[in-house]
Order: C-alpha cells, then structure tokens, then sequence
C-alpha cells in the first residue's frame, strides 16, 4: 500500500511547513514526527509510520537511544532516501540517554545512534534528560536508582564538553538539550563553547511554560514541544489524579468545532503558531497533524483563547530520576528558582 494513502488523503508539500531558524542559520521544520512508541506500539510500527509520514511531507523526525527502536527507524529512512527524498531534506534528531553521559561514553553512544539510523551525520543531538540516572524500563515511580545523583553543574559539563566534540568532529551539526530548566540553562550558557541551538520540553495548551518558553527565545534558543497534545500514550505509571487532557478542554474543542478539524490538530496548529516545534506521534493521524501546521490557521482571538486555558499541568514529572527517597517531583524542575541540593 502507497504509504501516503493509509492517512486518507494527498502528500502536503514540505515547503508549506514553517520553518525555524536556528541561531547557526540553519532552518528546521517547524513540526516534526516524534517516535517515542510507549509500551503499546512496536518498533516495526514506528517505522512504518515513519515511512507513511515522509510520505505525506514530513521531513523531520526525533528519535533517541532510549526508545529502543532507532535501528527500526534506520532502515525506514533509508527506504526514504533510496526513495527519492534526498538526506539533506531531512531533519533527524537522536538523544544520549542517562546512563551514557561519562566522558568515555557520549561519543560511543552518538556513533552507535548514528549506526542504527544508517546516517552518516544527525542534524541535532540532545542531552535527553541533565541527571546521570538511569532506571530498568518498566519500573515503577518510585524506582531509585542507588547510583542517582542530583544535577550536578561541573559533571554536566563535563558531558557537554563531549557533546561539542561531536560537533568539532562533524558527527553532529547541532547540540542541545532537553528538560532544562531556567537555573540550569544560565549555567550552561555561561560555560558553554557551542551553545544549545534547541532545549526540548514539554509544551501543550495545558502547561504552556511561559517563563522557560520566553528565557529559551530570548538567549537564542529553540523551543520543541514534546506532548504537543497531552501525551495520551504515555505509560500508566505517568499518570496521576490531578492530570487533565488538553484535547477535552472545552475551549480547543469549540476551536476544532469552528475549525471543523480535530482538537489535536488545533494543539498543533496554537504550538506552531505560538513560535514552538511540536513533534506529535501518532501512527494514524499524522497527515492531519502536519496539515495542521501549513495553513487555515488560529485567529489572533483563539490564540488569545488558549493561552488563557494554561493549567500548570505537568504530565511528565520524570519521578524515576529523583535521587533519594522522599523526594517530590518538583525537585527535578527548580521551581522555586532554584537547584535542588544533594
């Protein structure tokens, strides 16, 4: 089956897709394809999804070690190449998970990433999460690794010393980070050689992170949005009582209604507009989420809508990567301005 008919409709040109800038001149699509499958997607399916969203238009994809599926997503992209679409069309991001960020460790693991996708270079490279902590997949929420440790400045420099090896080395062409905070971020830009050119975070209607969103902006820095629609998907063991769905909030659904599309699609449509990078998964819908970002879209009223319906709701608080028992989840994020101590 032609992988652009399993969405129901025609491929959208990669050039109605916004663009950002990144501070090396370099442009990136302004929405890209996640492959975070979760526990109920396989592999075998990211990939064809992979496959069906070039198909579609869709030039960039964000993927990690950690995802257990770049070798899965590798071949796709190398069907997609030998298809025709050229690899300096296309964005790949990967990550260097936590229990990789030993000075001896993070170009190994960039070469084996690049191995996997059958790539000569990566676009972006991410320091996934900023703590050393790595936990078994699975595990409950109250896992604790006995090597943890907090957020340690010098430790995290030391790997980012590395990660601007990989650029110096021409493995990678951008390095940034993911789940940063403000007070962490000021420290890296103080002693950084090469700059995070992206810091990746959780952005949707219902936790908007005005404060980060506007400092990552301000120092040059990209935002993606990873959970663009409130992360449905995500496992069981991420939930708690107090989360709500972005996609049932009665404001985007009256938006979607006006609209006539899916109230995903209007998470979408508010994240690209607003000056983020979504990269929504799905294996389904992701023609509706990339024609989301190339046209019709949002009145200066609607946004205005929803930037009112902001929650605070964080939906990945990241408990497995706390250090010692006791401890509350805003531990990880510095929310009083401040890092968490030892």
């Amino acid at each position: 089956m032609n992988k652009a008919s399993e969405s129901g409709s025609a491929s959208i040109d990669p050039a109605a897709i916004p663009q950002r800038k990144l501070y090396t001149g370099a442009t990136m699509p302004a929405v890209g394809l996640g492959t975070f499958g979760s526990d109920h997607v396989t592999p075998s399916q990211v990939a064809e999804a992979v496959k069906g969203a070039a198909a579609v238009g869709y030039r960039h994809f964000d993927c990690a070690s950690v995802y257990g599926n770049e070798a899965e997503v590798g071949s796709a992209l190398e069907e997609i190449v030998q298809g025709g679409i050229k690899r300096e069309e296309l964005w790949v991001t990967s990550k260097l998970w936590n229990d990789k960020h030993g000075e001896d460790d993070v170009i190994a693991s960039c070469r084996k990433s690049l191995a996997d996708l059958r790539l000569e270079d990566l676009d972006l490279y991410l320091v996934h999460w900023p703590f050393p902590n790595f936990h078994p997949p699975g595990c409950d929420v109250s896992s604790r690794s006995p090597d943890a440790k907090p957020y340690i400045h010098e430790s995290y420099m030391k790997t980012w010393r590395k990660m601007e090896d990989l650029v110096d080395m021409g493995l990678v062409r951008h390095i940034g980070t993911s789940n940063m905070t403000i007070p962490k971020l000021k420290l890296l830009l103080r002693d950084a050689r090469i700059r995070p050119a992206v810091n990746e975070m959780e952005l949707h209607p219902h936790f908007q992170q005005p404060e980060l969103f506007k400092f990552v902006v301000e120092n040059g820095i990209q935002p993606i949005g990873y959970c663009p629609i409130g992360s449905p998907g995500r496992p069981e063991r991420d939930r708690t009582a107090e989360d709500t769905t972005p996609t049932e909030d009665p404001v985007i659904v009256k938006i979607a209604q006006a609209h006539g599309i899916h109230p995903a699609v209007v998470c979408i449509k508010w994240a690209v507009q607003r000056g983020q990078t979504p990269i929504p998964f799905s294996i389904h819908h992701y023609r509706a989420n990339l024609a989301g970002a190339a046209g019709d879209p949002l009145t200066d009223e609607e946004m205005g809508e929803i930037a009112g319906i902001d929650r605070n709701c964080r939906l990945i608080k990241g408990q497995v990567f706390l250090w010692k028992d006791g401890q509350a989840w805003e531990d990880l994020w510095d929310i009083d301005g401040e890092i968490a101590p030892a």
